[in-house]
């Protein structure tokens, strides 16, 4: 047990020292805090292992409607055909004739010509926690209207954003689920962020987007080959997903058993 845990925390702490590092000296990094401002799993919390817990636990009683939630989700995206042509303008419509910028880089573009990439495209975003962040005059570009409600009924697994949600849903089965799988869906997590912010309209010189240093390199999706590089990515972290997704299902049903 106290090797596992060892080997956890120097596994995650790359990711966690760091960002715990800049929230001391007051500093925001738009990619790599994302996944600890925005999730509400704390540090602390990633950091420590546990097991997992039998299904005869208390605990699981107490969560079943939660667990219950999640597996329909993950059912139903598992069992969903993914859409490869929203080419990440879910950033785009965030910023679409907006005053003020979500993050504060200047857009790689301009105002004027972000805003033709994003009206000259369809737009069809199945994931709410995107689509809610739209501005208003973007909203009516969408061809889809997921509320919160009804994710069930528009999650796709090869949304970005429902990739990263799966370090959501694992962190929110935790600690009945063994925190290796939180680990493995924070990772993906983390790759995603990456992704998502390469394909933004943002231009983000100067940046780095991984712990090894990488230099920061836009997906020009307003171009056909940055749609081909944007599309092939997306596959790659698709296809990491889905075993993870499996796995999360898997657990839930572990539990549900009970």
């Amino acid at each position: 047990m106290e090797d596992r845990a060892r080997a956890h925390r120097a596994r995650l702490a790359p990711y966690v020292e760091p960002h715990l590092a800049r929230r001391q000296a007051g500093i925001k990094h738009p990619v790599h805090d994302f996944l600890f401002t925005y999730y509400s799993f704390r540090p602390a919390q990633l950091l420590r292992w546990t097991p997992g817990l039998p299904a005869s636990d208390p605990l699981v009683t107490d969560r079943r409607a939660l667990i219950e939630q999640i597996h329909e989700l993950l059912v139903a995206t598992a069992g969903r055909a993914g859409n490869f042509g929203c080419f990440g303008l879910h950033e785009w419509a965030m910023v679409h004739g907006a005053a003020a910028n979500r993050h504060p880089m200047p857009l790689r573009l301009g105002a004027d010509e972000t805003d033709a990439v994003t009206e000259s495209h369809r737009i069809a975003c199945s994931h709410f926690d995107a689509f809610r962040f739209f501005t208003p005059s973007a909203r009516s570009f969408n061809t889809l209207s997921p509320r919160a409600d009804d994710r069930a009924s528009y999650e796709q697994p090869a949304c970005l954003h429902g990739g990263m949600d799966l370090y959501k849903h694992a962190f929110r089965l935790s600690p009945l689920i063994s925190s290796d799988l939180v680990a493995d869906a924070f990772e993906l997590a983390w790759e995603i962020r990456i992704l998502d912010m390469r394909a933004a309209p943002y231009d983000m010189t100067g940046w780095t987007l991984d712990p090894t240093g990488e230099p920061w390199t836009p997906v020009r999706i307003e171009t056909a080959e940055g749609k081909a590089e944007y599309v092939a990515a997306q596959r790659r972290l698709a296809e990491r997903g889905a075993p993870i997704r499996a796995r999360l299902i898997e657990e839930c049903e572990r539990l549900l058993r009970c």
